[in-house]
């Protein structure tokens, strides 16, 4: 009789997920791939598609679109409820599946720190929906602008406050002061709005994980822009149109865009081990579970090393994953895991970035070009990357961001 084929059960189609996918392709086993979306994220993406720059369609192909040409590999559309590590069954909203071999790369969620007025009144900037309902609250909040007869309440309306320092705060906050001034001067022009774009960090400066002069340049590059820029500053509480600050000040504004950090998925708690402050599962060198030696653990989930949660670990730990899987079912136990750092970039706003690759210090149109260069080279599809590279192109040459739809889904009821 043949040997039954290993199975491999893969939760998420995050980077780490869909790169594992496609490094199993010539291993003898069989891949099923799980995703309560059927859609893998370009998450450095996300941000664009909240300043209109992108829309969802060029940062979200269909996963079964991506994997259809593996011949060992299908994806299954489904809400992960639980893991049942005992009987390798994973536990879904339309069943069980069982595994030999599995690995959790579910990603991350939006870490409010247990503000319930962030979770109530803030929009997070994570996911397709998030950065779809942030767009449209934009726009929504210049029309309300428009109408409105108090320069007071206009004010307010078209004051933006972005809460988080890091590379999507700071991203972000970029690229909207961008769209605004755009759309204000050339839609707007009759209604004599000012929109105004607040960044605000708790902590002493902007971009901590970079070195300390270029995130002392993006700031500058912000503030060109008409950011104000405010370190040191913890947000308190968010009050209708208020938002309280730890030092007692407040800020009046319509819009609060949170991102201010993340935390892993919380599926991580299914698995009965302790977890860090994060979240995250600690793992071994071969990045496993230490008590459940057939479960996997990589991206945002895994607590290894003290790695960010970025794309290029879990992309490394998806190609690790793959080549362990082979060794173990060799009979080998595989080589620790090491991670290669290929460095880190962010962008501010058009033609304006920083990059940190080794020894090297880029900043201006230099970093712009290379975070451009290297992004377009990991977006998965050529469409993806054709329609960025126009859409890039119309907002350095004519400072036209494309996408200025308000548009939100409406379920209506069937008739009887």
């Amino acid at each position: 009789m043949a040997r039954r084929r290993p199975q491999v059960l893969i939760v998420g189609a995050g980077f780490g997920g869909l790169t594992l996918v496609r490094k199993l392709r010539s291993v003898p086993v069989d891949v099923t791939l799980i995703d309560r979306n059927n859609y893998h994220l370009f998450s450095p993406f996300v941000y664009q598609v909240a300043a209109g720059i992108l829309s969802a369609g060029d940062v979200a192909p269909s996963v079964r679109k991506l994997i259809r040409s593996f011949g060992n590999a299908n994806f299954l559309k489904a809400e992960v409820i639980g893991i049942d590590a005992q009987n390798s069954r994973v536990l879904t909203d339309h069943g069980s599946i069982s595994y030999d071999y599995l690995v959790l790369a579910p990603g991350s969620v939006t870490n409010d720190f247990g503000n319930v007025t962030v979770r109530n009144l803030a929009y997070s900037l994570k996911t397709l929906p998030d950065a779809l309902g942030i767009r449209n609250a934009v726009m929504e909040a210049l029309e309300r602008a428009r109408w409105a007869e108090d320069s007071e309440q206009r004010r307010i309306l078209s004051t933006f406050v972005v809460v988080g320092g890091g590379p999507v705060g700071v991203e972000y906050a970029g690229a909207v002061i961008e769209l605004l001034r755009a759309v204000l001067r050339k839609d707007f022009r009759e209604a004599e709005l000012e929109a105004k774009v607040v960044l605000l960090e708790a902590g002493p400066r902007i971009l901590p994980l970079f070195d300390e002069r270029l995130a002392a340049s993006a700031a500058r590059s912000l503030q060109k822009l008409g950011v104000d820029v405010r370190t040191g500053t913890a947000l308190k509480a968010i009050d209708q149109a208020v938002v309280e600050l730890a030092d007692g000040s407040r800020i009046e504004t319509g819009t609060v865009i949170w991102a201010a950090g993340v935390k892993a998925s919380p599926l991580g708690g299914t698995l009965g081990v302790p977890l860090t402050s994060q979240a995250r599962v600690p793992v071994t060198p071969s990045l496993r579970v230490r008590s459940l030696p057939n479960v996997f653990v990589i991206g945002d989930l895994a607590a290894h090393a003290d790695l960010p949660m970025l794309a290029r670990p879990a992309i490394e730990e998806g190609e690790y994953v793959a080549k362990a899987i082979h060794s173990l079912m060799l009979d080998r136990e595989p080589e620790p895991f090491v991670y290669k750092d290929p460095g880190i970039m962010a962008i501010v706003g058009r033609g304006s970035g920083i990059a940190q690759i080794g020894p090297f210090r880029l900043r201006g149109l230099i970093g712009w070009l290379f975070w451009l260069t290297y992004h377009i080279l990991i977006v998965d599809t050529l469409r993806a990357r054709f329609t960025a590279l126009i859409n890039w192109a119309a907002l350095f040459l004519l400072r036209e961001p494309p996408i200025r739809l308000d548009v939100s889904a409406e379920r209506h009821q069937a008739p009887d």
